[in-house]
């Protein structure tokens, strides 16, 4: 729902902020308050377009933010398209800056959108129907949903399995499409897979390769550091050239040493035979230095064969995987549909026999469907006839037409998610006149009640949070308006509503009322608006009776309107 709205330089509005409540909310003031500017504003951040002259006189800009309590559900998909964050706690802001230079600025909790996902998400969260705005219902394609909302749980079981099988039907014809597309595209398909194979086995990949290939490369890059490592060590350690005297020597010489002197102590003796141990070990790793250097060569040409060798292994990871074992898999993948293209005869009769199974399977579930449909559309009918007789719209018919199309194209029908059926809500507003469509229906107030009978009995199905009636009064008076406000008063227990009026029978019958006044302090002219407490709720219900002249009259008058209204609503 929307729970705060915040205007700043809309037309004659300076700055207003509404907190708008569960219910019925109801907004009421004299004309040319603002009532229709607060409506405007909300039709900005839903995306609906905006002309410059909005913004307040002496203004560079106008800013519109609201803040709504809303369903995960309801919202999640779009907002991750959107790659915005949900916050935990289900509220969802959107504000909506423009300027005199034609500039727009949007933004979704917090972060930069378009205009179109303003209009999208608005679609999800509120549904605004006045004088000339293109209400939910004139969509044709929600028709259908509707409708499916209003029927029974046994049409919800029958689409359930129908889109089971329809996913089955569409993966076969997909698979189909692959075996026996055209000819030329089937032959295409084949010297690819025949390419790609023949390139992976002609490059003879063994597990392991690359990791011995690059410790190879490894070795011949630094050859020449490894080999003048090895020779220093060898001289270091062994045989000493350019350094004088090697460790080996110097350690033989203490050992020589050690010898003259053990026979005084065992502790000299035992010395002796480390130091000796030492020489021979050190003796042992000398020669293992001098035979790795000895060995040590530099092969220009076997780093060239490994460099170009791991170049295929390259480019290969580039086209087929990220490692040998993955190219290989990806081999053995491509290598079997290639059999079952060149060898699809038997595959391709199997998956033609399974299709037509599964095509038999969803055309007596669309039956079934549209059966299901047809005996929702009648209650529908006499539903929302009742309603609008009740509407004083005595004259006015509404019919469901629903299509079964079966028919085929390319030897297919043409199934889609809701089955065969195509929906459309008809109506006649004129006694004699045709059913037509409900999109081609005249504007205005009477449009305006005839959505309001609709709503009242798709109220429990319908999902959009916010409803908003925008002066739907207008030609109306006494027990039409009445109705009106009982209309209101029922959707409003299942969504909120908010209500432009001008009717007492109407504002008595909401449970929050905000009064709109236009105010002029030095010369400037803006719109205030104020939550009504019970006394001032009275007070406006009487200056809408009486006009300017409120009288005990008027205020007994007010009271029992909102006595009779709380009886209602009981």
């Amino acid at each position: 729902m929307l729970q705060r709205l915040e205007i700043q330089n809309v037309a004659i509005i300076d700055k207003v902020e509404i907190e708008l409540g569960d219910g019925l909310n109801v907004l009421t003031g004299e004309t040319g308050a603002g009532k229709s500017i607060i409506i405007d504003s909300i039709n900005a951040i839903l995306g609906q377009r905006l002309y410059k002259d909005l913004i307040r006189t002496g203004r560079d800009k106008a800013i519109v933010e609201a803040v709504f309590q809303v369903d995960k559900k309801r919202v999640e998909d779009l907002l991750e398209d959107f790659g915005i964050d949900w916050e935990e706690d289900g509220t969802l802001v959107v504000s909506r800056e423009f300027t005199t230079s034609g500039k727009n600025t949007c933004r979704i909790n917090g972060r930069i959108a378009t205009v179109s996902m303003l209009k999208q998400l608005g679609e999800r969260l509120i549904d605004v129907h006045g004088q000339h705005d293109n209400q939910s219902l004139l969509r044709t394609e929600s028709h259908i949903d509707l409708l499916d909302s209003f029927a029974s749980s046994r049409l919800q079981s029958l689409k359930d399995e129908y889109l089971k099988h329809l996913e089955t039907y569409r993966k076969i014809k997909s698979r189909l499409k692959e075996l026996t597309g055209d000819k030329n595209e089937r032959e295409r398909k084949i010297d690819i897979l025949k390419y790609q194979i023949d390139e992976i086995k002609k490059a003879k990949l063994k597990t392991g390769e690359e990791e011995e290939l690059s410790k190879q490369r490894e070795l011949l890059v630094n050859s020449e550091k490894i080999t003048n490592t090895l020779s220093n060590a060898y001289e270091l350690l062994g045989s000493g050239g350019k350094f004088g005297e090697s460790a080996l020597d110097m350690i033989n010489k203490a050992a020589s040493d050690f010898g003259g002197i053990e026979e005084f102590d065992a502790k000299y003796d035992e010395l002796k035979k480390r130091i000796e141990a030492v020489a021979i070990e050190l003796d042992d790793i000398v020669s293992e230095i001098r035979n790795l250097r000895d060995n040590m060569e530099y092969d220009p040409d076997l780093l060239m064969q490994i460099e170009s060798r791991l170049d295929v292994l390259y480019r290969l990871k580039k086209k087929y995987g990220d490692s040998v074992e993955e190219i290989l898999e990806y081999k053995d993948k491509i290598e079997k549909e290639l059999d079952e293209i060149l060898n699809n005869e038997e595959i391709v009769n199997k998956l033609n026999e399974e299709l037509l199974e599964e095509d038999g399977k969803l055309y007596r579930l669309a039956k079934e469907m549209n059966n299901e449909r047809v005996k929702a559309s009648k209650l529908l009918e006499e539903k929302i006839g009742e309603e609008l007789k009740d509407l004083e719209k005595k004259n006015t018919s509404f019919k469901v037409r629903i299509d079964f199309d079966d028919s085929t194209e390319n030897g297919e029908r043409k199934y889609n998610n809701n089955g065969l059926d195509r929906v459309e809500f008809m109506i006649s507003t004129n006694a004699g006149e045709p059913l037509k469509p409900l999109a081609k229906i005249a504007s205005g107030g009477e449009m305006s009640r005839v959505m309001l009978a609709i709503k009242t009995i798709l109220a429990k199905v319908d999902k959009i949070p916010t409803m908003i009636f925008d002066e739907i009064d207008i030609g109306i008076s006494g027990v039409a308006a009445q109705k009106v406000g009982e209309k209101l008063c029922y959707i409003s227990k299942n969504h909120q509503v908010i209500s432009v009026t001008h009717l007492a029978q109407i504002a008595c019958m909401a449970d929050n009322n905000y009064y709109i006044d236009k105010v002029t302090e030095n010369g400037n002219t803006r719109t205030v608006v104020k939550k009504l407490d019970e006394r001032g709720k009275r007070d406006e219900i009487a200056r809408i009776l009486g006009g300017a002249s409120i009288t005990d009259i008027t205020l007994k008058h007010a009271e029992e309107m909102l006595d009779k209204a709380k009886e209602f609503k009981k």
